[in-house]
């Protein structure tokens, strides 16, 4: 089986999407390929929405509907039941950004926790539930707490509450035995995380992969840390799981590195991070380590499948998935899916103001990558000549 090759398969690609929805999704990936004008959109819809111009229904109707499952659960359901129909789970990813008060931290707590009970009650198509760590936290408290920092009283209080909080998001999710993902963020708050993330797994993953760490392996140290975790967890008795990751700072790291004058956690060059990634596969697959490889790299997602086959792992064994967002990559989601391998997509919800940050973040990070525009426009007008000529 030519796993790579399968990926040209439109037809199974995009089988759940309308003439219109192609059309729409090829005009969106038209003016993502325009990087500069982008970048200016985005500029005036953040001030457009600072100002409260009325501009809900045009993101909704074009960015928002090709990339989000809805403002709310509820409204994720269509989503879920047309990835479903395509053999592709879903991941709800509550995808509000920006905000740092305890009201807002409690509410996506209760948030992370619906997703859960949501999961738990449509386990044939969501197979996992995610959160991010500064959707509970200030990133300056992990910041602090990342560099070991003397914490006041107050932080001290404050940080109890956070723990408390992650931990209220692991119990559920033990308790009702879905799989959770814990994202990576930044490199300067990633070990405030890591510390959190591994408390949570001796915790909960005795019996099984209950709690995911995220691996970024874009980052030169992550290979290091996973032997190291591997050995810590053979010592404790638990069982580990991760999201493995290229990672999504590179940018930013690099340029606070060069600020802070010390020396990049990122990766020389993009063939360094291509290799740990695979690496990184290889290792859980041989050690039985529970994955979700988020990857929209071609190359990737068939070396998972193909370490899947060539070790005689069922392709349809859980403990292995390969996961993309919502809105991209369905040439890989849906023909792996195709062919027995879990899959699942993050399908990111959320008020449309609210998920903007998320939006925006999106598109820079899919234009900045090599190809990835190109590609999804080629694929989309392949299909669209396809049915013309069907």
């Amino acid at each position: 089986m030519n796993i790579l090759k399968s990926f040209e398969n439109t037809e199974v690609a995009f089988k759940q999407k309308s003439n219109f929805q192609l059309r729409k999704a090829y005009l969106l990936f038209q003016f993502f390929a325009y990087t500069k004008l982008m970048r200016f959109a985005n500029k005036v819809l953040l001030k457009a929405f600072k100002w409260h111009l009325p501009i809900d229904f045009l993101v909704r109707k074009t960015a928002f509907d090709h990339f989000c499952g809805g403002e709310s659960i509820k409204d994720c359901q269509k989503a879920i039941n047309n990835l479903h129909a395509s053999k592709v789970g879903t991941i709800l990813d509550y995808s509000v950004e920006g905000k740092e008060e305890d009201t807002y931290f409690d509410a996506t707590t209760k948030e992370i926790i619906a997703t859960i009970k949501e999961a738990a009650t449509q386990r044939d198509k969501i197979p996992f539930s995610v959160f991010k760590v500064t959707g509970l936290a200030p990133f300056s408290l992990l910041e602090k707490v990342n560099s070991k920092q003397i914490l006041n009283a107050e932080e001290e209080k404050e940080y109890i509450q956070v723990k408390r909080r992650i931990d209220a998001i692991c119990q559920e999710a033990h308790k009702n035995h879905v799989k959770l993902l814990i994202d990576a963020e930044e490199s300067w708050i990633q070990d405030a995380i890591d510390a959190l993330t591994n408390e949570m797994m001796e915790k909960y993953n005795k019996e099984e992969a209950i709690v995911y760490n995220t691996l970024q392996m874009y980052r030169h140290d992550r290979l290091a840390y996973l032997q190291n975790d591997i050995a810590i967890a053979k010592e404790k008795n638990y069982k580990l799981a991760y999201k493995i990751v290229r990672g999504a700072y590179m940018e930013k790291e690099r340029a606070r590195a060069l600020a802070h004058s010390y020396v990049s956690p990122i990766q020389i060059d993009k063939t360094h991070t291509d290799n740990d990634y695979n690496q990184a596969l290889e290792i859980c697959i041989n050690q039985g380590i529970a994955i979700c490889a988020g990857t929209h790299n071609e190359k990737s997602a068939a070396f998972l499948a193909e370490q899947i086959l060539a070790k005689n792992i069922a392709p349809n064994d859980a403990r292995f998935y390969v996961a993309q967002l919502l809105g991209m990559s369905d040439h890989i989601s849906c023909n792996l899916a195709s062919q027995g391998f879990c899959v699942a997509k993050y399908v990111p919800y959320g008020p449309v103001r609210e998920v903007m940050p998320y939006l925006i973040r999106r598109a820079e990070e899919n234009t900045s990558v090599a190809g990835q525009t190109s590609r999804e426009l080629d694929l989309i007008q392949k299909e669209i000549k396809r049915r013309k000529n069907n």
